[in-house]
């Protein structure tokens, strides 16, 4: 479905980054690990997330419509070379009830491959269970994919598959509780700005995700100021927000993320935070893992206490 220097970029990226829409029409977005899931045949791409962070699985089974956005090389397995900036748009689905096999003889060997072999032993397998056993595979079927020539996502993009819709989505009306900032704005901005890779996203015309890179012009108490290279749709809307950095096998991540609203009026545009979150992982897989087991097991008690795995499996 999509040429061979597209293949390239989704098959060798360690991370991208994925969006969903909210129940609002606003956009979440967060950075996950593809490991170089796609068939060019079917015309699918993937990721793998835990059950013990259920909350994609949530939004994708009440909207299915995501974006993915390939938009770093560093430390992956493709040509650095190839700064095409590609965002995947389709409908996603998943298995909350995974194979076992499929997950350790096809899953497990990918994640290898970009992340180094898993750590094994009686602890370690007790340890990180909720992250690597209760792992699911998301699905998306490509609907369309626009391909940037560069990483700032400049120029018209090429389209592949299904046509864009010919304009920007409609303004949407403001949220009961006010457009302004509710979060620290000025301090959001400097940590996000800190950070190498920035991403902002909204819902378009057609109502599937968009993803586009951007750089900070300042920030203030009433908002980020921000810059895009790609066209920012005009008016007023709910959107996300996400900036990290990572290091050789996703080893010292570090992530700020914010949902929000977003106004655009000619070249200026203007982001005000309502929700923050994020993390800054150590430096070493050692205590990596044993933070990711920990959280991982947390939150997938508290899912199952809450009947939302359970859900999540009907």
């Amino acid at each position: 479905m999509w040429p061979d220097e597209v293949d390239e970029v989704i098959g060798g990226d360690l991370t991208c980054a994925v969006a969903n829409v909210t129940p609002a029409g606003g956009a979440v977005v967060t950075a996950v690990a593809p490991i170089g899931l796609r068939n060019r045949e079917s015309g699918t791409v993937g990721f793998t997330t835990s059950l013990g962070f259920g909350r994609k699985l949530e939004r994708i089974r009440d909207e299915p419509r995501i974006a993915l956005a390939y938009h770093a090389r560093e430390h992956g397995l493709g040509d650095a070379a190839n700064e095409r900036y590609v965002l995947v748009q389709g409908m996603a689905t998943f298995d909350a009830d995974p194979d076992r096999d499929f997950l350790e003889n096809e899953i497990g060997p990918r994640a290898a491959r970009f992340m180094g072999a898993p750590r094994r032993g009686l602890f370690w397998d007790r340890w990180l269970r909720a992250y690597y056993a209760d792992r699911v595979l998301v699905t998306v079927k490509v609907e369309r994919m626009l391909v940037w020539p560069d990483l700032r996502a400049s120029g018209a993009p090429e389209v592949v598959g299904a046509a864009a819709p010919d304009g920007p989505p409609a303004p949407q009306a403001p949220p009961k509780k006010g457009t302004g900032p509710r979060v620290d704005a000025a301090r959001a901005g400097r940590r996000a700005a800190g950070l190498p890779h920035r991403l902002l996203a909204y819902v378009g015309a057609d109502g599937f995700p968009l993803i586009v890179p951007f750089d900070i012009a300042g920030q203030d108490a009433d908002g980020l100021y921000l810059q895009a290279a790609a066209p920012l749709p005009p008016g007023g809307r709910r959107a996300g927000l996400v900036a990290h950095r990572y290091n050789a096998k996703l080893i010292g991540l570090e992530t700020r993320q914010h949902t929000g609203w977003l106004e655009v009026s000619g070249d200026a545009a203007r982001y005000a935070p309502h929700t923050e979150g994020g993390f800054k992982a150590p430096a070493n897989k050692t205590l990596l893992l044993l933070g990711n087991g920990y959280l991982a097991r947390k939150n997938l008690e508290k899912a199952r206490k809450e009947g939302r795995v359970r859900a999540l499996s009907r």
